[in-house]
């Protein structure tokens, strides 16, 4: 199934590269099957994708397509680097309001990926989409021994077949291929010219597809209570893209669509099923490949659709969770899908919103930081207990809560219920003090927890340019 879902998408994606469709294919074929091996997350798909495509298809078309394979390449090497420098980790920083953003855009991509099928086609194209989507939600309540997706494709290529109706088929999409790919380097001059002119496009490469496979990954952790190596899973993109380059591929990374086909839908759990996906893919191409061409374009955009449908949060959506939500991470998670919907780059999306997500945590917890001032019956002092985490958000507001004219002589700032986090707010402090000591007032800090005391005792009065 899995296979059969990677040939349109490889042959589209190979369009949008500028490169024959046999290129994507052959780099699915590659792809699918060296992850299998090296990857970090058993039964994830990786294989030609629309973003690497866009990544490197201008690089194709003003370089030509020896330069696109040195990109995979050294991509490839780029990835393995990232990977052993533990850019995995990053995936922490990732907040939950994001990952549902970046799991409902692309339910969204893959639906509008589906639209150009639909549109200018001849009118028996809508009775096959609609039978299709039939077929995919009714067998499985007669039996689920057999995929409905899979039984979907044979009754309804055999009937227009059959029946002699004509309308777009996979093999419109472009040849398939009919001989095994050769390895060999890349067509291009080995120089340091050569280099720089590929190094950027191969940087934002692996920067796209470590990004697509990782956020892929956790997806398919959460789906099947399982964890899974991310460090291996970066390390094994780029040892996957580079033996992609070698075979002449255009490279790729983690696959969402297919992947939710290959473990929600069939409900696999192992390397065998990425294994098996990259060796079908092979062998309907060159075995196969005049049956495959016969199938018809509607009963694949029909599984894709079931795929969108079934990808999509929907109870991110509920009005129960609309209202319960705090509206910042209702922002974050609307404002990842447009930016990922607008740009088609998941990468973009997963930035803009991962920062925004920081901006509505730091105002957040800025708020938590609360000054209350107590005086001493005796009026020879004051106490002010500071509670909340102190860093750069809520330091820049401690220094206007005090009240440097009418304090008495001694004031004491009780920091037991805080924690300082960062520089500014041990400058904010040293202003405090400062501003106490034009008017001849001491200042006595107490209560300082031992991380916040070290880094307090090592920068109080360095940070002088505060003041």
């Amino acid at each position: 199934m899995v296979a059969l879902a990677l040939i349109p998408e490889a042959i589209s994606f190979s369009v949008i590269a500028g490169v024959d469709p046999k290129i994507g294919l052959f780099a699915s074929v590659t792809m699918a099957v060296t992850i299998s091996v090296v990857g970090g997350r058993r039964a994830m798909i990786s294989a030609a994708t629309g973003a690497v495509a866009l990544v490197i298809g201008p690089l194709n078309r003003e370089h030509g397509f020896g330069y696109l394979v040195a990109a995979v390449i050294l991509a490839g090497v780029f990835q393995i680097v990232l990977g052993a420098l533990g850019v995995a980790k990053l995936m922490r920083f990732v907040p939950r309001s994001v990952m549902v953003g970046f799991v409902n855009s692309l339910a969204v991509l893959i639906f509008l990926a589906q639209l150009p099928e639909l549109t200018h086609v001849p009118w028996a194209v809508y009775p096959l989409l609609a039978g299709a989507l039939a077929v995919m939600v009714g067998f499985p309540k007669l039996t689920r021994a057999v995929p409905a997706p899979l039984v979907s494709i044979v009754a309804l290529t055999l009937l227009t077949v059959g029946a002699g109706i004509a309308v777009p088929t996979v093999g419109d999409k472009g040849e398939l291929p009919s001989s095994l790919p050769v390895p060999g380097l890349p067509d291009v001059p080995f120089t340091l010219d050569t280099l720089t002119t590929v190094a950027p496009y191969a940087l934002a490469m692996a920067l796209v597809g470590l990004m697509e496979s990782l956020m892929t990954a956790k997806l398919v952790d959460e789906i099947t209570d399982t964890r899974s190596d991310k460090r291996r899973e970066a390390v094994g993109q780029g040892v996957a893209n580079i033996v992609t380059g070698f075979f002449g591929g255009m490279g790729g990374c983690a696959m969402i669509g297919q992947t939710m086909i290959n473990v929600k839908v069939s409900g696999a759990r192992t390397r065998v099923s990425t294994f098996l996906a990259g060796a079908f893919l092979l062998l309907l191409c060159l075995v196969f490949g005049p049956v495959v061409s016969h199938i018809p374009m509607a009963v694949l955009v029909a599984v894709m659709v079931m795929v969108s449908f079934g990808t999509f949060d929907w109870h991110s959506i509920a009005p129960a969770t609309l209202r319960r939500l705090p509206a910042g991470e209702l922002a974050v998670t609307a404002v990842t899908m447009v930016a990922v919907v607008a740009t088609s780059n998941l990468a973009i999306g997963v930035v803009i919103g991962s920062l925004l997500a920081m901006a509505v945590f730091a105002k957040r917890v800025a708020h938590h930081a609360e000054v209350t001032a107590t005086p001493a019956p005796d009026g020879t002092r004051t106490v002010y207990t500071v509670t909340g985490a102190l860093f750069f958000a809520s330091a820049n507001d401690l220094t206007t809560r005090f009240d440097y004219a009418g304090d008495p002589d001694l004031v004491v700032i009780d920091l037991t219920a805080a924690h300082i986090w960062d520089a500014s707010s041990v400058a904010a402090l040293d202003t405090v003090r400062a501003k106490y000591a034009q008017r001849g007032k001491t200042v006595e800090i107490t209560g300082l927890n031992h991380p916040s005391a070290t880094l307090h005792d090592r920068l109080s009065g360095e940070l002088a340019t505060a003041h």
